[in-house]
């Protein structure tokens, strides 16, 4: 029977289908809620008597405790036999302890959902937040208020719950949410009028509903509020940073759109207001100029952070839908191939929606055939290669007759098809087509191991590109580019001067899910320079933050990819242990012949590689040739470990999986030795 336990509130406990367990007397509930705060630690009995009788323990109080803890494991574990350990309430040396998962208690599942909510982008970061509150029924250990054993972890706890409430008001502004967040954050202040940042997000978010002044009369207030509670010296420092809330506030209502900086942002949002509210008047429903506004609306979307990045992709297959059942050739051919936004990774975050908009572009080329506008050629044969990017085939390709998909037969007609856009763009001469030929020449540049230099001189030629003709967007994806390339190279003093570069460019051309790949980055380089034990950490915090940036094509499976680096940089196999739990996603084939070989099951693993499909041609293909080679190793698999050497030999001066700018296996070459020394072994 799983046991649920909470102590945001009263002290309870539960089994997982909600029925409460019934824990007896008021001492029960308070050992219990002692252990829980513990964290799995031992609490001695010489502690417990002392906390429970702080002005003195009566005799037989050791007795006690052991009785009320007795009582508690009959009502934890009804169905546990007489005479067999307890595994949940444990005795251990002079103590007790509460062992169990941290799910399992109300408390450490809010911390974790606040740690996973504190990078995320605001629309996750939102949910996050409110699911973490939500684990919330009162005040921490409410059974036990004047409890001096509680007090540092009462104080601890409540201070990390009225940072989440300001936290998820913050998310309600930054989703457009403004007038919810006032409701919520005036009932904050009023309960607690001593937190400085609830009346700076008070303000603000008034500010955000257009009620300046109500902002700064909140402003005021809270100068003689905190005045009142800390005094003139202790409010000084909440002054200065109301005092700059109040000055972002003027100076928002003093440009009124002529200024720059927060004033002119204020003013941009008034004007794109007004404008919107024009275009619903003046241009008719289900005219050309909507459908091509709407496009241009989508490529600006898809670049400003999570949220919108989700969102384009949504309505972007709608609005492909849309003009292709128009019946117009020309009309669908432009707005399809107008959306040229940098893509960079080459799993697709919506493996079924780039095959819609893969198979529309090609069927809007065969439509206007060889010879349509060069340009809008160009653009539709760049669309169909990056949307094909990787082995995409298998989910673009129409099928055979018979079913099966021409997965190959598409990969190369995209191949043909990025070749073609190069070459028109450069005959035209037109600085955007041609990046986003690049673009498409770039997806398409994975036919084999070992591209990391071609890649370079692509990523090269797209960033001076993107720097002479001012095209900040392709400047960010052509220094990305080459940060992959280079760190595949083992060039880390060049990769590194990219990263810096790339930083700079995308804050100050709000592009925020550049941050994502130059974070991966540095946890890579980090393992380079310093070893595994001092890059886990950074590739922690980065796989959290990662999670809340809407791109699952990244995401999914990273925790395994990082879970290989220590044991693809050394020698063996893995312990399948640190592997449980852990979701391979879209790597499991690859990567599942390693663990059955690492956890004895040898014929398993031998039948498994017999199966398996060449990896992708994508940025992990040399990451999963190294690791099934490794598997082939361990279990004798001959034709596979075979391939495996020959298909990273053109590798061989890289650094393994490098490419990525995620992970790095250390040199290929080493991989291709170990190869070579198994099929000695073996006689081959």
């Amino acid at each position: 029977m799983g046991v649920e336990f909470a102590l945001l509130g009263p002290v309870t406990a539960h089994t997982a289908d909600g029925t409460a367990l019934a824990l007896g007397a008021p001492r029960h509930r308070e050992v219990l809620g002692r252990l829980l705060i513990a964290r799995g630690r031992v609490v001695p009995v010489d502690r417990l008597v002392a906390d429970l009788w702080p002005g003195g323990a009566p005799g037989g109080a050791v007795g006690a405790v052991r009785t009320f803890v007795a009582a508690l494991r009959r009502a934890l574990e009804p169905d546990r036999l007489p005479r067999r350990p307890s595994g949940l309430l444990v005795t251990d040396g002079p103590g007790y302890a509460l062992r169990t998962a941290r799910e399992a208690v109300d408390a450490w599942r809010f911390e974790d959902l606040a740690a996973r909510a504190a990078p995320a982008a605001p629309r996750a970061a939102l949910a996050l937040w409110e699911e973490a509150l939500a684990c919330w029924r009162g005040p921490v250990l409410a059974d036990f208020p004047h409890a001096a054993w509680a007090a540092g972890e009462r104080a601890r706890l409540q201070a990390l719950h009225l940072d989440a409430v300001e936290r998820r008001a913050e998310a309600l502004v930054a989703t457009g949410a403004a007038r919810q967040a006032v409701a919520d954050l005036r009932a904050h202040v009023a309960a607690h009028p001593g937190r400085e940042d609830g009346w700076v997000l008070l303000a603000t978010a008034l500010e955000r509903c257009g009620r300046r002044g109500e902002a700064l009369e909140a402003l005021q207030h809270a100068r003689t509020v905190l005045t009142g509670i800390y005094g003139v010296y202790g409010a000084a420092g909440a002054a200065s940073a109301l005092a700059r809330c109040e000055a972002r506030i003027l100076a928002a209502g003093a440009d009124g759109g002529s200024g720059s900086g927060s004033g002119a942002v204020q003013a941009a949002d008034g004007v794109w207001e007004r404008t919107a509210a024009a275009w619903e008047r003046s241009v008719p429903a289900r005219s050309r100029a909507r459908l091509h506004a709407t496009a241009g609306l989508l490529r600006d979307l898809a670049v400003s952070g999570a949220d919108g990045l989700e969102e384009a992709r949504t309505h972007r297959r709608e609005l492909v839908a849309a003009v292709e059942e128009s019946g117009d050739t020309e009309l669908a051919a432009r707005i399809i191939g107008s959306y040229d936004v940098p893509a960079l990774w080459t799993r697709a975050d919506d493996p079924a929606g780039a095959g819609e908009v893969a198979r529309a572009a090609a069927r809007a080329a065969a439509r206007l055939g060889p010879g349509g506008p060069p340009a809008l050629r160009a653009r539709l044969l760049s669309v169909l290669a990056v949307e094909s990017r990787g082995d995409a085939g298998a989910d673009v390709a129409p099928p055979r007759a018979g079913g099966a998909p021409v997965t190959e037969a598409w990969r190369r007609r995209a191949g043909r098809a990025a070749e073609e856009a190069l070459v028109l763009a450069r005959r035209l001469g037109d600085p955007a087509l041609l990046a986003f030929a690049l673009n498409g020449a770039f997806m398409q540049s994975f036919a084999a191991c070992g591209s990391a230099a071609r890649r370079d001189g692509l990523g090269a030629e797209l960033t001076a590109l993107a720097v002479e003709h001012h095209l900040p967007g392709h400047e960010v994806l052509g220094r990305l580019i080459r940060l992959q390339a280079l760190a595949g190279l083992g060039d880390f003093a060049a990769a590194d001067a990219q990263a810096e570069r790339i930083d700079r460019l995308a804050h100050h051309n709000e592009r925020p899910l550049a941050a994502v790949f130059t974070a991966w980055y540095r946890a890579l380089r980090t393992c380079e320079r310093d070893g595994w034990p001092a890059a886990r950490p950074h590739y922690a915090q980065v796989l959290t933050g990662s999670a809340g940036w809407g791109m699952p094509g990244l995401s999914q499976g990273a925790h395994v990819l990082v879970a290989l680096v220590p044991v693809m940089r050394g020698d063996g196999l893995p312990d399948p242990g640190n592997f449980a739990g852990l979701d391979a996603g879209p790597y499991r084939p690859w990567v599942e012949p390693l663990l059955l070989a690492a956890g004895g099951a040898t014929w398993q693993a031998h039948q498994a590689l017999t199966k398996v499909a060449r990896p992708p041609h994508d940025h992990l293909q040399e990451a999963l040739w190294c690791v099934l080679a490794r598997a082939a190793a361990a279990v004798g698999h001959l034709p596979v470990l075979r391939r495996a050497r020959d298909e990273l030999a053109a590798a061989g001066a890289e650094q393994a999986a490098a490419g990525s700018g995620l992970i790095s296996f250390g040199p290929t070459a080493r991989h291709l030795q170990a190869a070579e020394t198994a099929l000695g072994v073996h006689g081959c």
